[in-house]
């Protein structure tokens, strides 16, 4: 680093180098050339919940961009359980047209597996091809072994990816948190761990048989992780996801409130530890928030009747930084692997010399009347940790300043 830069640069030497010009004395960003102040890539987080068209007093394109830009995201991808469904072209133009508006980052969005995400046909999924980052029915496992086949074949032929939320629904039996200990111990409905895993292994299978280019969201299991790793070492074309409340919470974390209420649910212990091996070997390639805001009334109906879905943007940087960098379980350098390469890589996201500023040493007590979202539940409330974004700059342009 020359001696004139005074921030910590992280990232690959395309991205120093870049930085150094932009943060030289006579650069468009010199006022963060500052001793105090951490430099990395604009994050991407591919699985994100934007709400708009359809539910906007959830969470729209505008509020979701900012509170992405005030946690460090430069780019992020829309899932498409809205209203409505992005699932021809017509539908996804409105998505569109608001993204083109009201967006201050780079905003993806994915087309929809099959119409209306019901499972029962596929979607118009040529027609909105070139409009979309890939195809998913997140919220919802495709159920039909056929109708996934169809969806892979034709994912393939268009040289797009499938993204799947892994379920089997007949496996769920009305559980909403963990079937474990915490769920026996206060007369729970628990979500058993093979309503994921074994729909992913029905994924891989028909992954390996067609070819086509596969990525698994929020992977919450230990069977899961070992699937996956298994089917990367025979090759198959397959990335996967995890959530940063995944990797440092769990059920003997849980509390009788809905912010403690997503899907997949906080698993055991056992399944946490094998996220963060899964996360150190590299067998899980990137780690994405699932911002899934709600009202507050929504989130206020306890574990069994709250919405499924917590926030993440504004605090996932900050979970990693404090729990598993700080704690020497992976080093900074891994996390913009997690947070920034790897996602933008796999999905094929150019950074456009996107960056952040953070000072890493200050300390705040999470808060969510502060966030920029209009969801507020997070597990995270009242929980001290380190870091505060001082900006995050976007195509040249200062999109957040704390």
């Amino acid at each position: 680093m020359c001696n004139k830069i005074k921030a910590n640069i992280i990232g690959d030497s395309s991205f120093v180098s870049d930085m150094r010009s932009c943060l030289s004395v006579d650069g468009p960003f010199a006022e963060f050339n500052n001793s105090n102040f951490t430099i990395l890539p604009g994050f991407c987080d591919v699985h994100v919940h934007f709400r708009e068209p359809g539910f906007s007093y959830k969470e729209t394109i505008k509020t979701g961009s900012m509170s992405a830009s005030r946690g460090g995201y430069t780019a992020v991808c829309t899932m498409p359980n809205l209203n409505p469904v992005p699932d021809s072209k017509e539908n996804l133009k409105l998505q569109l047209d608001l993204i083109k508006n009201d967006a201050c980052i780079d905003v993806y969005p994915y087309g929809a597996i099959t119409v209306g995400q019901a499972g029962q046909q596929l979607a118009d999924m040529k027609a909105i091809a070139k409009d979309v980052i890939a195809f998913s029915d997140d919220g919802r496992g495709v159920q039909s072994d056929e109708m996934m086949r169809n969806a892979m074949t034709t994912a393939k032929s268009l040289d797009k990816m499938i993204v799947a939320h892994c379920e089997v629904n007949e496996l769920l039996n009305g559980g909403y948190i963990h079937d474990g200990k915490y769920a026996r111990e206060n007369n729970h409905k628990g979500i058993c761990s093979e309503s994921e895993y074994a729909q992913i292994g029905r994924d891989i299978k028909l992954a390996e048989e067609i070819g086509c280019k596969y990525h698994v969201c929020h992977i919450s299991t230990k069977e899961s992780v070992e699937l996956i790793r298994e089917a990367k070492a025979r090759g198959v074309d397959i990335t996967c996801e995890t959530g940063p409340h995944y990797l440092v919470l769990d059920e003997n974390d849980l509390k009788e409130d809905g912010k403690f209420k997503m899907n997949p649910p906080l698993r055991s212990t056992d399944d946490r530890l094998a996220l963060v091996e899964g996360i150190k070997d590299g067998t899980i390639d990137m780690i994405a928030t699932d911002h899934a805001p709600h009202s507050n009334e929504e989130k206020s109906r306890g574990l069994e009747k709250s919405a499924f879905g917590i926030v993440g943007l504004e605090t996932a940087f900050l979970i990693i930084y404090t729990h598993l960098i700080k704690t020497g379980v992976i080093s900074i350098e891994k996390a913009v692997e997690l947070l920034s390469t790897n996602p933008r890589n796999r999905f094929k996201i150019s950074s456009n010399n996107d960056f952040t500023v953070w000072d890493l040493n200050e300390q705040h007590v999470v808060n969510p009347d502060d966030f920029l979202s209009k969801g507020k539940a997070t597990p995270f409330e009242g929980h001290m940790l380190y870091g505060k974004c001082i900006a995050t700059v976007h195509n040249g342009k200062i999109v957040y300043k704390g």
